[in-house]
């Protein structure tokens, strides 16, 4: 049986649209994936991936003693192939010093120079299909990407939606953080004020989604349960399958809810879907600026603060708006 490495040290959101590529490989053979901590826990339970090895970058990994030694535990592991998802210079070397046969990467990439097999990188298709180009066809079909929470994440989920002040309502998803300050649409308290008021309302994110939380539950607290920094991020993808939808700025959530296939709406500002990052639920819609901005995109990310100080990518995008595109994909559900 062949064995397979993936390395994907990247953005949280990345090892998500990795999944497809998972799947994909491990319909040859044996799939482990380097990942940080983080991402580690993302692919726990993933039915595509034999084991995970996390690795630190930053903190306990760090610097090239700790990188030496990774590749001797993956050199003696004995990869057919190794399949870089990220394409730094240090994960190449990783690959390089493990001896790994075959090392195949894109030609964008910073450690393109230690790759045996380079894969054109296409910067029209979405992030999740030219990830799956390392190893498919470039017509194979792309599948949405998956996440495998178990049972104790949907326990934990089922278990905090029964405090919610809406009872057993419907409800809808809010995640209105980023690491990045300018891709935070500031009009999330005036959106619940322009949703109905019968639909309950969870924020979802990180602790540190918390003001912005308190800031949405300070308009209508009867109706809205704030979940940020209360669940493990499977756990956050199991809640989310429970939601009529998702409204999201371009960040870890609507990958999220892209692999549980919730219906969802994403709000760009500085960055856009062309950038090969949209929503991949089979029902999504995209709310961006309603007119030409000749500063947007400004950067692959998203700055901290808009370099020219108007951020108007995001002020000005209308409450009525991104209400309107949530009734567009609002779906009946049941009781939970």
């Amino acid at each position: 049986m062949t064995a397979a490495l993936v390395l994907q040290t990247s953005f949280l959101g990345d090892v998500v649209l990795t999944t497809p590529l998972l799947t994909h490989l491990a319909a040859r053979g044996a799939v482990d994936v380097v990942a940080t901590p983080a991402g580690a826990a993302i692919l726990d339970g993933h039915p595509a991936v034999r084991r995970v090895i996390a690795y630190d970058k930053r903190r306990a990994d760090a610097g090239p003693r700790a990188l030496a030694r990774l590749a001797g535990t993956l050199r003696d592991a004995r990869y057919d192939a190794a399949y870089h998802a990220q394409g730094s210079s240090r994960t190449a070397a990783l690959s390089w010093l493990a001896r790994i046969p075959v090392r195949r990467g894109f030609d964008a990439s910073a450690g393109r120079w230690l790759y045996t097999e380079r894969v054109r990188y296409r910067k029209a298709e979405h992030h999740a299909r030219r990830l799956l180009d390392l190893a498919a066809p470039a017509d194979a079909p792309l599948p949405r990407p998956t996440l495998h929470p178990a049972g104790a994440d949907h326990d934990a989920a089922a278990a905090l939606l029964a405090s919610a002040p809406f009872g057993d309502a419907a409800f809808v998803a809010l995640a209105p953080g980023s690491v990045w300050g300018t891709k935070r649409w500031p009009d999330y308290p005036a959106l619940v004020a322009a949703l109905p008021p019968e639909l309950g309302i969870v924020v979802v994110g990180g602790a540190e989604d918390a003001p912005q939380a308190a800031a949405i539950a300070a308009t209508a607290s009867e109706r809205v349960l704030d979940a940020t920094g209360r669940l493990r991020i499977l756990a956050t993808a199991a809640l989310l399958a429970r939601a009529t939808a998702l409204v999201t700025n371009d960040s870890l959530p609507q990958h999220l809810a892209s692999a549980m296939d919730v219906p969802t709406i994403t709000v760009f500002g500085p960055t856009v879907p062309q950038f090969g990052f949209g929503p991949l639920a089979t029902t999504a819609r995209v709310v961006e600026h309603p007119g030409p901005l000749a500063c947007r995109p400004c950067s692959s990310h998203g700055p901290a603060t808009c370099p020219l100080g108007h951020w108007r990518c995001m002020r000005e995008i209308p409450p009525a708006t991104v209400a309107a595109a949530l009734a567009s994909v609002t779906r009946d559900v049941a009781p939970r």
